[in-house]
């Protein structure tokens, strides 16, 4: 169940709804005259689901080009490219 806070309640309580956020790593969504406004969350939260997003958004992604034909790398060739990224030879 989401947590649903008045704009007034993050004005006045700003620290323990910040210690919410942190505590639970969910968002705090934020009204205003009883109407959502805002979501509200953590700095680690956010950056994790931005990843968890990058992450998914990457493999639908292979999924597209593999259901088209694109061809895949093998193993072997992917880690020599990496390789060579990392020790800037490419």
């Amino acid at each position: 169940m989401p947590t649903i806070k008045s704009s007034t309640a993050l004005r006045n309580d700003y620290s323990k709804i910040s210690k919410l956020c942190h505590e639970t790593g969910e968002p705090v969504y934020v009204t205003v005259n009883g109407e959502g406004d805002l979501a509200v969350m953590s700095i680690e939260a956010f950056e994790k689901r931005e990843r968890t997003l990058e992450i998914r958004e990457k493999l639908l992604e292979a999924q597209i080009q593999k259901a088209s034909g694109v061809p895949a790398l093998n193993f072997d060739k992917a880690m020599d490219e990496l390789e060579a990224l990392a020790h800037g030879s490419v």
